[in-house]
């Protein structure tokens, strides 16, 4: 009797009553199972066939619906009398793990490829015939090819959203002369806030809005701890954008998100005064919008800036006609901006009393969701190949 006829019979139908047939019984198909493997690879396959082959004997053993551990589990694991339970449940447990030899993986690593002379091989059915007679278990044919089908090809990426409006910044920057910095996303306490002139009781620094590690590190709230390390580092005059990812803690809807894109630009040297900031950024905003926008700028507070204020640009949109996405009034907020305050140009060791900059900061989910009349900014983050491909 051969072993798939064995494993389509139950163990009372092949006699099997007590735990030395159990045994003895697993161990022929054991037996079976290595052994054809082993032959397997002691004839290896030819190249055009090795994938096949290796298929073959895999899918003969360990096919889910009609491979022949299937049978096994079907015919004597669960139709097994209660008091040989044990002994197959052991045994078929044992035979299992002694399967991975046949994973198809596995074969195709330790069955050796044969070489094949291109002169010389047979035609396809011929080779397929003699190695077919090879072995103990059936090769599927070749199946046909369609030659009319088009080839499969692979699709190729493209830029995020997030990142093409950054380089667009980020390369108008740099046509003015500023260099890109980049500085740590966790940071500590004085960097963060201190360095920055951002008192203790300042809201910002409430558990609530900021993600701390432990007491004196975060995880950066905006990328200005950078505009620290760059004047500890470089000195006057500095002119820098500093573009990195910042974290609040902030429930996520379609205008927030814990973590989402900042760019700050600083820029440091004698005599720079507010009107060389209103005009760097109004240049900057008709770069970006188009020849058509107008700024407009009023009065803020930044605890880092003084004075400091808010720019605005006119409706994209409407055109400053009014509309919804700029609630009627013509004018849609986009950056915060200002002189740097002296305490943070003493920080930062550069002497007030000499030098003189202004700072910015924007959002670049904003100013993409600006770019492309976007509503939702968890749109960005939610990897939906959908929306992507649009860009």
């Amino acid at each position: 009797m051969t072993t798939e006829e064995k494993v389509s019979k139950t163990l009372p139908e092949l006699g099997v009553t007590e735990t030395q047939g159990v045994e003895a019984l697993f161990a022929e198909v054991r037996a079976a199972m290595e052994g054809e493997r082993a032959e397997l690879i002691s004839r290896g396959a030819p190249a055009s066939h090795h994938e096949r082959v290796c298929k073959a004997l895999r899918d003969r053993w360990l096919a889910r619906k009609n491979g022949l551990l299937a049978r096994l589990d079907e015919h004597w694991l669960k139709a097994a009398p209660r008091e040989l339970k044990p002994a197959v449940g052991k045994c078929f447990n044992e035979l299992r793990r002694a399967s991975a030899a046949l994973e198809l993986k596995e074969l195709i690593r330790t069955v050796p490829v044969l070489p094949e002379s291109p002169g010389t091989r047979p035609p396809d059915a011929a080779r397929h015939e003699s190695l077919q007679e090879s072995l103990p278990f059936e090769i599927p044919g070749d199946v046909a090819q369609d030659l009319t089908l088009p080839g499969y090809r692979r699709p190729l990426g493209t830029l995020h959203p997030i990142t093409r409006v950054q380089r667009e910044i980020e390369d108008i920057f740099l046509g003015l002369g500023f260099w890109i910095e980049n500085g740590p996303e966790i940071e500590s306490v004085y960097y963060n806030f201190d360095a920055l002139n951002i008192p203790e009781s300042h809201p910002s620094r409430d558990d609530w809005d900021t993600l701390y590690i432990n007491a004196q590190t975060v995880l950066r709230t905006h990328t200005s701890p950078v505009q620290i390390r760059a004047m500890e580092k470089y000195g006057a005059p500095l002119h820098i954008i500093i573009p990195g990812k910042c974290y609040r803690h902030d429930n996520p809807d379609s205008t927030h998100s814990p973590m989402f894109h900042q760019i700050e630009g600083l820029a440091i040297d004698t005599d720079i005064t507010f009107a060389d900031l209103k005009g760097t950024l109004d240049f900057f905003a008709k770069k970006f919008f188009g020849e058509k926008v107008r700024t407009r700028f009023q009065p803020s507070f930044f605890p880092f800036t003084e004075p400091s204020g808010e720019v605005a640009i006119s409706c994209i949109f409407c055109g400053g006609e009014g509309c919804r996405v700029c609630k009627e009034s013509g004018w849609i907020e986009v950056m915060g901006c200002g002189m740097v305050h002296p305490v943070v140009l003493r920080n930062g060791g550069i002497d007030p009393d000499k030098y003189s900059g202004w700072a910015f900061g924007l959002g670049v989910d904003r100013f993409a969701m600006l770019k492309y009349d976007i509503n939702d900014i968890q749109l960005f983050f939610q990897s939906d190949v959908r929306f992507l491909e649009q860009f």
